[in-house]
């Protein structure tokens, strides 16, 4: 009878222990959760979205005009009254520079040393702006310095450096900013999770710097209408900035593990997204956070490609020397990673 019912059933003694030791079985097996469990990571998810809304909420809230650099061309007696009367109406809002003519004062704009002038020179007074460098600037320059009417007369407003007709308030360079950081970020990630071995993670960020540059590129320049100037050179800024932040993150995973991806991630997308000034401008963020945002890749991506795009490559210096430093340091961190995984497994070899 005992036989007869193990037939019947089709399983043995120890096939029925074995269904019943299945995962789904044994789920049912884990205790819940403390309380204190469930306390511990709504205080920690509570903690986390304030940190995120203060980063990226904290730098456009207290934007404000201070030590813009602008030029005023004229007479030295009404260049001091230009300077007296813009520091009446915004204390500190202007760190200016005095020249003699139009053209000196164009020079500055040109070579990116200032985002507008002031002119006195040439009688009737008129107001040179740039706003490829920065809409948010040329807009504060205008409202500052009272155009509308001087003594009955208006003043002229001439844009040396105009953006595209199909994007006049940048809006293209600006929402671009976020999906480069996440580009780098997440072809590391990819690296890291689809592909082995240190040099062909690399070689693979370099490649996608490459081709994610032409893309980019090309969607901003050509079918969005937000950029002008040289494609290659434009192409060429945006695969500097991806590789920049690319190589940076996966150097930091190759030493670090997951850990490196997530200092890669704060360090690029939480700190270095929001201040890169490139809605506005670095010098309109609060205190020192302008100038630090600079010495990350989004900033000097951001002022790299504007310079690329609408001022023929003038005033790329620093931008180029920071990329081409985050581009060397991740490429050195992954190789001090990838020597010491191979000195690891050679050690574990013998």
């Amino acid at each position: 009878m005992n036989e007869n019912t193990e037939v019947s059933t089709g399983h043995s003694p120890n096939v029925q222990g074995a269904v019943m030791n299945t995962p789904a079985a044994l789920a049912s097996d884990v205790p819940a959760s403390r309380w204190s469990a469930v306390a511990g990571t709504v205080l920690l998810l509570t903690a986390v979205i304030g940190v995120l809304l203060v980063a990226f909420a904290w730098p456009s809230v207290r934007s404000s005009v201070h030590d813009v650099p602008i030029a005023i061309a004229g007479p030295p007696t009404a260049v001091d009254r230009v300077r007296t009367a813009l520091e009446q109406r915004v204390p500190g809002g202007f760190e200016i520079t005095a020249v003699d003519d139009t053209a000196a004062a164009e020079k500055l704009i040109g070579d990116r040393r200032v985002y507008g002038a002031i002119d006195l020179s040439s009688g009737a007074p008129q107001v040179i702006i740039a706003s490829a460098a920065s809409t948010a600037v040329a807009q504060t320059l205008q409202a500052t310095t009272g155009l509308g009417q001087t003594g009955g007369t208006p003043v002229a407003v001439r844009d040396l450096a105009a953006l595209p007709a199909h994007d006049p308030r940048g809006a293209g360079l600006s929402a671009g900013a976020l999906p480069l950081v996440m580009g780098g970020l997440l072809s590391a990630v990819l690296l890291t999770r689809l592909v082995h071995g240190t040099a062909q993670r690399a070689t693979g960020a370099v490649a996608f710097a490459l081709t994610g540059g032409l893309t980019v590129a090309a969607i901003l320049q050509f079918w969005l209408g937000s950029l002008s100037g040289s494609y290659p050179a434009n192409a060429g800024a945006v695969g500097l900035t991806i590789a920049a932040t690319s190589l940076t993150v996966l150097g930091l995973e190759s030493l670090l593990g997951y850990a490196g991806i997530g200092i890669g991630a704060v360090l690029m997308m939480l700190i270095g997204n929001p201040l890169s000034g490139t809605a506005t401008a670095p010098e309109m963020l609060p205190g020192w956070s302008g100038t630090l945002g600079q010495l990350l890749p989004p900033g000097a991506g951001a002022r790299l490609l504007r310079s690329t795009a609408f001022f023929d490559g003038r005033g790329a210096t620093h931008a180029l020397f920071v990329l081409a430093t985050w581009v060397t340091l991740g490429a050195i961190l992954c190789l001090v990673g990838g020597l010491r995984s191979a000195r690891s497994t050679v050690v574990s070899t013998r």
